[in-house]
């Protein structure tokens, strides 16, 4: 069984963003679809965090080129019941052993009155045949909205010129992957982590606060950046910068 998961206090407020609004009549709702974070995310180099067991007790183990660490995966070291729900719908995707298996297994588990589904608030494509089963869904929903971060670039390039015509499938490169050297040879739009509003101001990038670049179409192909957030090691160049930032970019759960 896999379960998607409520809008969190930031993809919430894309109900406010009309070119998005018109996926969210007649009382639909945003919703996630979440894996397992660092343990589905291949190509994750410079956020590289995952929640490891040992002895019945979850602690945090770290890339060794980590510049700031994984939000979601601080999030399921203290929340069980979220480290659970991740868990389940990782190992139930990594069970099918197609794309179509994947996809149907999605569209079934969809909730009635999703109109805007962000594909990982946790997690990311894992492999191929998942990549494409998120486009299968897409193309069989075309009146809801689907939008993803990702490092899995890989498969996006493989898969780029159907994914343009896909309308309501929006992507975005997420930089510090092990891949990233795809982004501009393959002409991907990118999001990039900064520490500050002026680094932000100094790429020239806006920053999205509640994923209304990352969703909107219409800005499908219009770089962007995120302003650093979640728990970071005390201490951590990443971790001043929060400190810094004084709320600026946190957005709870």
């Amino acid at each position: 069984m896999i379960k998607f998961s409520k809008a969190n206090a930031k993809i919430s407020r894309l109900a406010q963003v009309p070119s998005i609004a018109q996926y969210l009549g007649n009382k639909k709702k945003v919703y996630s679809f979440d894996l397992l974070s660092g343990h589905a995310c291949s190509f994750a180099e410079k956020c590289f965090t995952k929640v490891v067991e040992t002895n019945g007790k979850r602690s945090l183990e770290r890339g060794d080129k980590l510049e700031f660490q994984c939000f979601s995966a601080s999030q399921e070291v203290v929340y069980t019941n979220l480290y659970k729900l991740r868990k389940a719908n990782f190992e139930t995707m990594q069970s099918c052993s197609n794309a179509s298996e994947m996809s149907t297994l999605l569209f079934n588990n969809m909730p009635k009155n999703a109109g805007v589904i962000r594909i990982h608030v946790a997690g990311d494509f894992f492999n191929r045949e998942y990549f494409k089963a998120w486009m299968n869904v897409a193309r069989a929903c075309p009146d809801k909205l689907f939008y993803a971060y990702t490092k899995s670039l890989p498969y996006w390039v493989d898969n780029k010129a159907e994914c343009d015509i896909i309308d309501n499938l929006v992507l975005t490169a997420s930089r510090g992957g092990r891949r990233d050297d795809l982004i501009e040879s393959n002409g991907l739009r990118s999001v990039s982590v900064v520490l500050s509003e002026g680094e932000a101001e100094d790429f020239d990038l806006p920053i999205d606060h509640d994923d209304s670049h990352a969703a909107d179409p219409s800005q499908r192909f219009t770089s962007f950046a995120l302003l650093i957030h979640g728990m970071q090691p005390a201490g951590s160049v990443a971790g001043k910068a929060v400190k810094a930032l004084k709320g600026v970019g946190s957005y709870g759960k």
